[in-house]
């Protein structure tokens, strides 16, 4: 299968799918000539976006941080929640420790992580 390769290819495919997007709507046949390029240029375009602009999975701190926020919780309180020490939290917000299995299980839990950002 071809490849986008560079900025420039990107940018032209990119145009080329919002000519395609504007000339088609829910009436445009599936077999359409226009729909089929419109799928094969997204692929390319969804394949190249991976490789040049990669999502990193988020630190476990700045999630928790986020979920603090969300709740509108201080540490004092996140920390009584999870069933540690306000000390023992500000060494694993501040990346100096890292959770033990039973504290990843009650931040999984309580706050709704991801065990993939909990284990990174």
């Amino acid at each position: 299968m071809a490849k986008i390769k560079n900025k420039e290819t990107y940018e032209a495919i990119m145009k080329r799918i919002d000519d395609l997007f504007d000339s088609t709507d829910e009436n445009t046949s599936p077999e359409d000539s226009r729909l089929l390029e419109l799928d094969l240029l997204s692929e390319l375009v969804e394949e190249y976006e991976k490789e040049a602009f990669p999502i990193e999975t988020p630190s476990l701190a700045s999630v928790i941080q986020y979920r603090m926020h969300e709740m509108k919780l201080s540490q004092k309180d996140l920390a009584a929640i999870l069933g540690m020490t306000a000390p023992r939290l500000c060494e694993i917000l501040n990346g100096k420790k890292e959770p033990t299995f039973q504290q990843a299980k009650q931040i999984a839990a309580k706050l709704s992580i991801d065990a993939d950002i909990i284990l990174a």
